[in-house]
């Protein structure tokens, strides 16, 4: 089957008071809107393994994350739409939720090892799989050249020009796609990235490697609140009180990060009267289904 995606990833002006009040225009570019299952970033990070893949004769993805992980369950989809067989090495002990019974649903084989076998994934691969010729890997998160590759077209994809673009990292595959796809094609646009761990300043040799040439950014670290998957209370406050008044559902793992600092920042008159903000949306909307009692 050939692999082709027909998505729509508008560019949407939100009407967020907080935000607005500073003389500010804020847009979201919405990945979340890609695809249900296969959303935001995790089909972009995908789009270029699965046409290596495919183009390899490879018939068996292998993958790597957390029992709540979203691009676990965009790589179970993913394989189920394009004639895949999957399979997702899961950190940490053995465990059943809503996402990883998705996983399920959509044919992935889930296979949990202990943490600090995770941490060598390229040696956990060929423990699992050295004598599998047909099995293609894809690392944590879809992290990679190749995903950089995929989070680039987000800027080739804009219509309209920005003042300040803002992106949520995980890996910084999508960072570096961005600022690559800024560098390549001229955007005139202050990039700024809000690590979702703690500790984020991590991510910039991360970032780094994988930039075609060097290109300036911002890295704001402070917006973790604790770490990975971790929130305090003013985030899920925040995160209601901005969906309630939009109808935009964030996730307090990446999204709802970003929007924080956007709105603390303008609060702090970081950004010039006037300006247009752009937010990158990466979907991954699931991973709040781990948080669901926070929100009560």
């Amino acid at each position: 089957m050939m692999i082709d995606l027909v998505f729509n990833s508008p560019e949407e002006e939100v009407d967020f008071e907080p935000i607005n009040k500073h003389q500010l225009t804020l847009f979201f570019k919405r990945d979340d809107l890609i695809h249900p299952f296969i959303s935001g970033n995790k089909w972009r990070k995908l789009k270029y393994n699965l046409l290596k893949a495919k183009a390899a004769k490879k018939t068996h993805l292998v993958t790597f994350g957390g029992a709540f992980s979203n691009h676990i369950l965009a790589t179970a989809a993913a394989g189920a739409k394009f004639n895949f067989k999957t399979t997702a090495l899961i950190r940490g002990e053995e465990a059943d939720n809503q996402i990883l019974g998705l996983c399920r649903i959509f044919g992935m084989h889930l296979i949990f090892v202990s943490r600090e076998a995770y941490k060598n994934k390229e040696r956990l691969y060929q423990q699992y799989f050295k004598n599998e010729s047909q099995t293609f890997f894809i690392d944590e998160g879809g992290y990679g050249e190749d995903a950089e590759k995929g989070c680039r077209e987000i800027i080739s994809e804009l219509e309209n020009s920005y003042d300040y673009l803002f992106c949520a990292a995980g890996t910084g595959a999508t960072a570096a796609g961005i600022i690559n796809g800024a560098n390549t094609t001229n955007v005139n646009t202050e990039i700024n990235i809000v690590p979702a761990l703690k500790g984020g300043d991590f991510l910039k040799p991360e970032i780094d490697k994988l930039l075609i040439t060097p290109h300036p950014y911002n890295l704001h670290t402070e917006y973790h609140f604790g770490g990975y998957a971790k929130t305090k209370p003013a985030l899920i406050d925040f995160i209601k009180d901005f969906s309630q008044k939009t109808g935009i559902l964030l996730d307090p793992v990446y999204t709802g990060k970003v929007l924080f600092a956007i709105n603390d920042l303008a609060n702090q008159n970081y950004f010039k009267p006037q300006s247009k903000i752009l937010m990158i949306h990466t979907g991954g909307l699931f991973g709040i289904l781990g948080m669901l009692e926070k929100f009560r």
